[in-house]
């Protein structure tokens, strides 16, 4: 895809966020929003995958796990459209019986799905694992890219991983942090500021870069720097700057649509914000 057609893929992606948590009245619209144009460029533009016949190993492809599993809304929707399952199964989001849960989960066999993500801080472990797997099998060229949430960070299972990745020199792995400054109870700088990333990541031992994460020609930019860092000897870690809630006026830099579903008349105001010459689901 170009630009302007992952822009406008990005945009139904929005569409589809916010109509599959106001269907059940319940979701992430917030952080799924802000995480758009980064999930919309990998798996459309940057990685190397193949929705079908789904590989659960990953092998020879590169892997993606999502570690802040709140936010599966945005991440059903790129997969939806990027060929994993039928756009139509978006419709069972959060219902009963649906392989499409409020968090990841992996034995409804959702294609595209490796790792149940309900649980925050574990993400990064599960990837460095798998990083790991793949330079012991000798894999070349093939990346696995792990996001997480900032407020995450808080989690104590992170920086073992942090530490783990740097000893073995997992080149591989690309780590993307959600810094929106935001969590579920406020401000991630009032709850428990985590600053400075950078100098805390570049301490452990990784190579750190910083992304626009709501310019989809930065995030483009950066995953490509990211890939061309490999090689080095260090993992590396994005700061993605995003605003929560992005794309829908009312939701953005606030943690307060963190897990809450739009009412009828704010689902209208923030579709008609949401232009797409796409199709709904």
């Amino acid at each position: 895809m170009d630009l302007q057609q992952l822009q406008q893929m990005a945009t139904q992606v929005r569409r589809d966020i916010v109509r599959m948590v106001h269907a059940v009245q319940s979701g992430h619209p917030g952080g799924s929003l802000g995480c758009t144009d980064f999930m919309t460029a990998l798996y459309f533009e940057v990685m190397k995958h193949n929705p079908t016949p789904f590989n659960m190993d990953g092998t020879n492809e590169d892997i993606f796990f999502l570690s802040n599993g709140h936010i599966s809304p945005v991440f059903y929707s790129v997969l939806a459209r990027s060929g994993y399952f039928p756009v139509s199964e978006l419709a069972t989001f959060r219902k009963l019986n649906s392989r499409l849960q409020g968090h990841p989960t992996t034995h409804e066999h959702l294609p595209g799905i490796r790792i149940a993500s309900g649980s925050l801080g574990q993400g990064l472990s599960v990837a460095s694992g798998a990083a790991l797997g793949k330079k012991m099998n000798k894999e070349t060229n093939t990346f696995v890219y792990v996001l997480l949430g900032d407020g995450e960070l808080e989690e104590g299972q992170n920086w073992e991983a942090l530490m783990f990745a740097a000893h073995h020199k997992l080149d591989n792995l690309i780590a993307t942090i959600d810094v929106n400054g935001q969590q579920i109870d406020g401000a991630t700088k009032d709850v428990m500021n985590i600053a400075p990333l950078r100098e805390k990541f570049e301490a452990f031992g990784w190579q750190v870069l910083n992304m626009k994460g709501n310019d989809m020609a930065d995030v483009l930019k950066v995953l490509a720097a990211a890939k061309a860092a490999s090689g080095q000897g260090k993992p590396t870690c994005i700061l993605m700057e995003t605003c929560m809630g992005q794309g829908v006026d009312f939701m953005e830099g606030t943690h307060e649509w963190h897990g809450i579903a739009p009412s009828d008349a704010q689902l209208a105001a923030a579709l008609a914000q949401l232009p797409s010459e796409l199709k709904d689901y």
